[in-house]
């Protein structure tokens, strides 16, 4: 089971915020729950979405708390918010990115129904994690806007940390073509920068210049990167239709490719900030 995996700590927080929630259900009850979600967490095809992430999204939401309104319905919402979880290709060109948010929502109201926590407070967490499909809080949502700061904590990581993120995102989405993945993360970095704001929450925003000074080291290296993989396909395209060369992508550009890799999935559509996968409008 996943659970002996986890931090000490980590199951008894569940217990915790679902009783503050509202729940009626027995602590067994809602252990047995925990264990789902901590199993669901340590499943197969992850790499950056693991237990590991679930800690720190709930870490940094401990440190954003104080602007919360409810801040129990935003600990489960950070809990729910990977807990489906698919990287195969047909999900990743499907928008999906890996972390399916309308399942993951599903799954709450399911769940936290069966526990006996309040319709309201059901509504409120399911609510909260489909939001993080777009990372647009309303204005004036707290919860909202502490649970996507959380989310994209990892933007504002250490650089050695900030390559790892980068390197354990590639791992999930491996299967993608690589031209495709990094023209579209590149688009994605483009977005981000351009937005006015990456953390709206008065604490995150401490967060706001090293997120951009990694986001732009990036993708300052995958600019260079995409020209040499368009240099070596439009060569091979040529020498293939000149007969000088095979058309075989053992030709092409991987040996350009730097280790740490980036994460995407298709060639158009709103990224996933935090793994660079697409999501149409």
């Amino acid at each position: 089971m996943g659970v002996v995996l986890a931090p000490q700590w980590l199951l008894p927080s569940f217990v915790r915020s679902v009783q503050g929630a509202g729940a009626t259900a027995s602590p067994d009850e809602i252990r047995a729950v925990g264990e789902d979600l901590i199993d669901r967490w340590c499943g197969p095809g992850r790499h950056f979405h693991t237990l590991k992430h679930l800690t720190d999204v709930l870490a940094r939401v401990d440190e954003l708390a104080e602007e919360t309104h409810e801040p129990e319905l935003v600990r489960l919402a950070a809990w729910y918010h990977g807990a489906v979880f698919d990287a195969a290709e047909r999900a990743s060109y499907a928008n999906r990115g890996g972390e399916d948010e309308v399942a993951s929502a599903a799954l709450a109201r399911v769940q936290l129904g069966a526990l006996g926590v309040p319709d309201r407070a059901v509504s409120r967490v399911s609510a909260l994690v489909i939001a993080l499909t777009r990372h647009a809080p309303v204005a004036g949502d707290f919860d909202c806007a502490v649970l996507c700061d959380a989310d994209l904590a990892m933007l504002a990581a250490e650089p050695q940390r900030y390559k790892a993120y980068l390197h354990e995102v590639r791992e999930e989405y491996a299967h993608l073509p690589l031209e495709d993945y990094v023209r579209a993360r590149v688009r994605i970095l483009h977005k981000l920068l351009a937005r006015v704001a990456l953390f709206v929450s008065p604490l995150g925003s401490a967060w706001e210049e090293p997120a951009r000074q990694n986001i732009g080291a990036e993708l300052h290296r995958l600019e260079k990167e995409l020209a040499l993989l368009e240099g070596a396909r439009a060569a091979a395209e040529t020498g293939t239709a000149t007969g000088t060369g095979t058309g075989d992508p053992e030709d092409g550009p991987s040996s350009v490719v730097d280790a740490d890799g980036t994460p995407v999935a298709g060639p158009e559509g709103t990224g996933d900030p935090t793994t660079g996968t697409r999501r149409d409008g």
